[in-house]
């Protein structure tokens, strides 16, 4: 006789916060709401948990579902148990945050998506559920994790100048950096290549173009080197 749980099971599902950066502003990928409740309505992109894939593979199935998203960095971020939360039955959502480079991934609607857009983070509009918290715990996040680990370059082109690199830390943080004091403390770490002859015009003079080298990241790291920005 098949095994039955003497109580009721809540429903589980993922919600994907997902973080691009424009060179400017700081965006977040919301999807529109193709059916309800919240019908018509912005929502972070998510869904069920199918009962044969584990949590990761339902967020990385949502974000390609959704908004055509594959292949980011994804890290689970927080698990959401309001009681109320969603109106259709008690469900438990567990949060993740992605980060893009914008240019690599463009946007798609699909599932119970109507569209998918890139808001800037200053101008989100109402979200659906409980959205707007689990956006607000994926923001202090990554801004914590951001000055620890270099997770920003994931925001980044694969080229990119020492301008842009610091315009991100920016946007992030929501602060100004000393130019000087980033600059010489990002170079002291020895984790940037400089990509001799390749120069991207700017305003004033061309500048020197970068990419990170993450494979001289992972060796100095298991020798316990710690990033730090």
């Amino acid at each position: 006789m098949p095994f039955t749980y003497a109580y009721p099971r809540a429903a589980l599902t993922v919600d994907c916060v997902v973080f691009g950066f424009d060179g400017a502003d700081l965006k977040i990928l919301l999807i529109r709401r193709g059916v309800a409740p919240f019908l018509g309505s912005w929502a972070l992109p998510g869904g069920f948990v199918r009962v044969t894939e584990t949590l990761d593979d339902a967020a990385r199935r949502e974000l390609a579902e959704e908004a055509g998203l594959t292949q980011v960095f994804l890290e689970q971020l927080y698990s959401f148990s309001g009681v109320d939360r969603d109106p259709r039955e008690r469900v438990v959502s567990v949060a993740y945050y992605a980060l893009v480079k914008l240019a690599d991934h463009p946007t798609m609607s699909a599932g119970d998506a109507s569209d998918a857009a890139w808001f800037p983070l200053t101008q989100l509009p109402p979200l659906a559920f409980d959205h707007a918290e689990i956006v607000k715990i994926a923001l202090e996040r990554l801004r914590t994790k951001v000055r620890y680990q270099p997770i920003g370059f994931e925001l980044l082109p694969k080229q990119f100048t020492l301008s842009q690199l610091q315009d991100l830390y920016e946007a992030v943080l929501r602060t100004a950096m000393d130019k000087r004091n980033f600059r010489k403390k990002i170079l002291a770490m020895g984790l940037l290549i400089p990509l001799n002859g390749r120069t991207q015009l700017g305003a004033h003079r061309p500048a020197q173009l970068f990419r990170f080298d993450a494979k001289k990241y992972a060796a100095l790291k298991k020798r316990g080197f710690h990033f730090e920005l």
